[in-house]
Order: C-alpha cells, then structure tokens, then sequence
C-alpha cells in the first residue's frame, strides 16, 4: 500500500476494546476489517449480531450494511490495509507475570502479510519496551522489512470502559506514540480521523508507561480505602460516610471507594506489568505491590464477613447456600473478567458452601481463562431461598430491589442497600 491517508485498515481482536473502535472508524468514513480468531465471533459480526451487551446490533448491521465493516478470521487481509491496529489481551499468567503472547502471536500472524508503509499499532495494555522491541522483533523477522523506514510502528493504550455513558471512543482524548517521529504523526493522523483529541508523546514507551500511570494511580487509591474500610470498621467509623464528607472539600481530595476486590482487565492486571518489568533494571515497586496485596486480600475479607453473618444466624459456612448478587466487575455491564466475585465463589465453596449467583447481565457463565470450571452456570433469581446473600457488584437492578424483605443475612459490599433487613451486614 501507499503511504496515502489510509481507507481501509484492520483490527485485530473483536472485543470490549476493538469492536466499538472499529465502529468508531467506520462511522467516520473509514473501511474497517475486523480480524479475530474466534469463529463465533466473525460469525455474529458479519450477521450484524453484537455479543457485547453496551454494543448495539443496529449499529454492527449499518456497519456491514454500508460495506464499510466485515469480521474475518483470515490475517491475509492485512495485505490490502494501511494500518492494523491490535487489541488483543494481555493477561498475567500462572506465575503472575505479563503474558504478551496474544500480542506476539498476532504479530506473526500479520508479518507475512505487511506492505511498505503500513501502519502497525499496539492498543493492548503492556510494559514499556513491548513495542519497540518484542513487537518490532516478530514483525520484521516475519516481514523482511525494517520498523521506521519500511513500514510505521506505534502505541497507542486502549481507554475503553464498558457502559460509561458519559464519554464514547470519540471523546475519549487518545495518547499516541510511535518509534519515530514519523511513526507518531502517521500514527496522530489516523486516530484523528476517528477521535476528538488525539494528544502524541515523544515514544512508544511514554504512552506504554502513561496507561500504566492510569491504572496504578486507581490501584493504589482503591487499596487505600480498602485498607481504611477494615480499619475503621474495627474503630466503628462508616468508611462510607467519612467518603462522603470528604469529597466535600474542593480541592486536594477525589473519591475513591472499598469494595470486594478490584475487576477487570486492567486494574487487577497492568500494575503488575510494570512491577515486573521494574526488576530488569533492579528497581522495586514497594508502593505498587503493596497495593495489590492489600486488593487481592479483599474477597478474603469479605468471606470473613459472610462466616461471621452466618455464624450469628447459628450456621456453619459448610452446608449452607449463599447466593453472589453480581458477577460483572463493574455496574450495569456483562464483562465480569477478572471479577472477585470468581474469587469469592471459590473460597466460599472451599469452605464447603453451595454458591449461586445472580446477574441480570450475565444469564450463563461464560469460558474464561482464570475460572473455566464455572462455565455454563446459570443465573438464579434474587429471591431464590438461600442462607445468605452478597452484593458484590452495584447494578441498578439491585438498588432498587427491595432487601428489607429478606430474612437471611445480607452482606453489602458496595453500600448500595437502602431500606436494610434485619441481618444487615457490610463488608
């Protein structure tokens, strides 16, 4: 392809991050093939079907109405694009360290298949050095060509967040660094035919380090509130209210709030991305760690808490049924990757408990990676007879539903609960 203002890109990796991007371009003009290795998903995209609740199936079937988007799982599309742009995971693996194999495999699957002048960008969230090293390394063993002059490589962090209302792919300013001066501004280009604001840092690294700085500053606030929830609690001091009170003040403070555990695919995962890069330069992110220590602790808490509601109702944890109210991460979307309630069910079957859950936006679990052995559960009715129940997740649904009815004890995690039952308890 030529170095022309590009037409006809491809995404790879038909997901949370990916699929509303993909819209995004096609609504501002652009031909976008959406490349992923799920057949499933082709399938749905190419038959106008969305799999992502916050995605609507109109807006994928103008899309392919128009001609301007189709799914395909065949990476020789990327002979014929100018710019492909990659949003595929990165999770941690059992070791719980960065595994940027999605990044690398994709990688080598457009290499054999990139032109001179075509335009690469790393979206997945990763540490600095990815992009100009690994990524650059498969590309050019793949391709024979030289990264900077034979073809353009950047980075550009993915800002998605599911079922925000307020801010689209559009509003959300978009950060853009590239190997070279080149690089960025081909980069600036593209994203600025699609995005409001487009805001370029000196290299790939700088935008790498800048999605990290995003979510450790949310990590490392989130643990603090965390950990002032349990104390607090000890002292008999709502941690709640004391929020509420200090978010008064206008200046030098912002609200963040505790909760069962932190969700997602980013806050539980990208601090670590940067934790473990940190050693090769015989650096140590006390600060960082701490917090994922005091965040990962927070489902134990929370069981603690469901043990002692039990024991004062005079049941043992085994034997009894208790039912999650919540399995997505966040409110009112059906992304529950990473989420702690996985963690809670767990513990809590550990201890030999019956565990249901309830999710409006989650009818059946799906396959994950980090917790396969519950897929194909279904969701139970909030008013399924159980021994207790644990709002972990702060739907809508779930504050208006009326809980001063329920007889069993009530575990709150989220301070949703506003006409309380008699076995009311927070955590």
């Amino acid at each position: 392809m030529s170095d022309a203002s590009p037409e006809r890109i491809a995404i790879v990796g038909m997901g949370y991050v990916g699929l509303p991007l993909a819209l995004q371009f096609c609504r501002s003009g652009l031909t976008v093939v959406g490349l992923d290795i799920d057949v499933a998903k082709v399938d749905a995209l190419n038959a106008g079907t969305s799999y992502i609740r916050h995605v609507p199936s109109a807006e994928i079937s103008a899309a392919v109405a128009s001609g301007r988007f189709i799914a395909s799982g065949d990476f020789a599309a990327c002979r014929d694009v100018t710019a492909v742009l990659i949003c595929v995971p990165t999770p941690l693996d059992e070791h719980h360290e960065p595994d940027i194999s999605y990044v690398l495999d994709t990688g080598r699957n457009i290499a054999p298949y990139l032109t001179r002048g075509c335009l690469v960008v790393l979206e997945s969230t990763t540490y600095p050095g990815t992009t100009d090293v690994e990524l650059r390394d498969v590309l050019e063993a793949g391709s024979g060509l030289n990264a900077g002059a034979d073809f353009h490589l950047a980075f550009s962090p993915e800002r998605e967040d599911p079922g925000r209302m307020s801010a689209s792919v559009k509003t959300i300013p978009k950060v853009v660094g590239g190997l070279t001066a080149v690089c960025r501004d081909r980069a600036t280009a593209l994203y600025g035919r699609a995005v409001d604001t487009v805001v370029p840092v000196s290299s790939c690294r700088v935008a790498e380090a800048t999605k990290l700085l995003e979510n450790i500053f949310r990590s490392v606030n989130i643990a603090l509130v965390n950990e002032l929830k349990v104390v607090y609690d000890a002292m008999g001091i709502d941690i709640w209210e004391v929020i509420e009170a200090a978010k008064t003040k206008p200046f030098g403070f912002m609200p963040f709030y505790p909760g069962p555990g932190l969700g997602g695919h980013c806050i539980p995962i990208d601090p670590f991305y940067l934790t473990w890069k940190a050693r090769e330069y015989g650096q140590h992110t006390r600060f960082i760690e701490l917090a994922g220590q005091i965040n990962t602790a927070m489902p134990d808490y929370v069981v603690g808490i469901v043990t002692k509601a039990l024991n004062d109702d005079l049941k043992p944890v085994r034997g009894s049924t208790v039912l999650l109210a919540g399995l997505a991460y966040k409110p009112n979307v059906d992304d529950e990757r990473e989420s702690p309630s996985y963690v809670i069910m767990k513990k809590l079957e550990a201890l030999g408990a019956t565990v249901l859950y309830n999710d409006p936006f989650v009818p059946v679990i799906r396959p994950t990676r980090e917790h396969p052995e519950f897929a194909g559960r279904h969701s139970a009715p909030l008013t399924t007879p159980v021994d207790a129940v644990v709002i972990v997740t702060a739907h809508d649904t779930y504050k208006s539903f009326d809980w001063a009815g329920l007889r069993c004890p009530v575990i709150d995690s989220r301070n949703i609960v506003t006409h309380r039952p008699p076995k009311y308890y927070r955590a």
